[in-house]
């Protein structure tokens, strides 16, 4: 499970999404949260799946590699998906009735509408931006887009740097966890048995070693940055100047049309109801 955790990692490449300018990614993940938080309907919902793996197939990233990064969140979703068919109250009659538990349909499919939501949200941020963008770019283009905060006071270059280095070494700490865990393993330790309460004990082995080691690397990495005369950005050049290509307009082209499509199908006569259209597709009604 643990080498499973594909957040923060950076796979290299030369698809047209990792050629994009990080500040284009960076707008463009905006811009695909907001369109996918209104996207209301089945329809909609169906389309944003539909671009979603449209840009994991662009991104030329292996859909095993990209599917395997939800394996770690999947008790988050099912437990998502439980809290909603639990807790949202129908009109109608419910589907189940049981002493204290009661199922309506409109809980059901808030539950896959919410369960689809956050996949389609984990998947295309991670293409669009972190499986697709160095830590270096990544940096010089939240730094570029916040610089108008600096005129309040607003240490731009610090935040994106520490937000960087945070993303960066989530690999890093992945790698020693696991590390930590064969360790223990080979010394008799169960990560595997026991209720809850035993597994959350048996962590405490891999926590503190965990604790020790990131302190000790976030102080080798200031002492590297002070031996190399490391001042923030006061005074700073860069190597590469970011500059918009032709491929940057496209994509924002693209976003545009999509968000527009979105917004025109939210307000045309005849809005399709998510509940029944669901509702008949998982009960085999259509």
């Amino acid at each position: 499970m643990i080498s499973d955790i594909t957040l923060g990692q950076f796979f290299p490449g030369f698809s047209p999404i990792h050629k994009l300018d990080p500040r284009t990614k960076i707008i463009l993940t905006t811009l695909f949260i907001i369109e996918v938080f209104l996207a209301d309907t089945p329809l909609l919902l169906a389309l944003m799946l539909l671009t979603t793996v449209i840009m994991i197939g662009v991104s030329r990233i292996s859909f095993a590699v990209v599917l395997r990064g939800i394996k770690p969140i999947f008790f988050i979703i099912i437990f998502t998906a439980f809290f909603n068919i639990f807790m949202t109250k129908g009109q109608g009659e419910p589907l189940v009735h049981f002493k204290i538990i009661t199922i309506y349909k409109e809980g059901i499919i808030r539950a896959v509408f919410m369960g689809l939501r956050v996949i389609i949200l984990i998947l295309g941020t991670s293409i669009l931006l972190t499986y697709t963008t160095s830590p270096i770019s990544l940096t010089d283009g939240l730094e570029i887009l916040f610089k108008p905060l600096k005129k309040i006071g607003i240490p731009v270059h610090l935040f994106s740097m520490m937000m960087t280095i945070a993303l960066r070494f989530i690999p890093t700490l992945i790698e020693e966890t696991e590390k930590i865990m064969n360790a223990q393993k080979s010394r008799g330790a169960d990560f595997s048995q026991g209720g809850l309460i035993k597994r959350v004990k048996a962590l405490i082995p891999i926590l503190v070693p965990l604790l020790v080691s990131s302190f000790k690397r976030a102080e080798e990495l200031a002492t590297a940055m002070e031996a190399r005369c490391y001042r923030g950005d006061k005074n700073r050049t860069k190597l590469v100047k970011l500059t918009y290509k032709p491929l940057d307009f496209l994509w924002f082209a693209m976003a545009v049309l999509l968000f527009g499509g979105i917004i025109a199908l939210r307000i045309l006569p005849g809005h399709i109801s998510p509940d029944s259209l669901i509702y008949d597709i998982l009960f085999y009604k259509v």
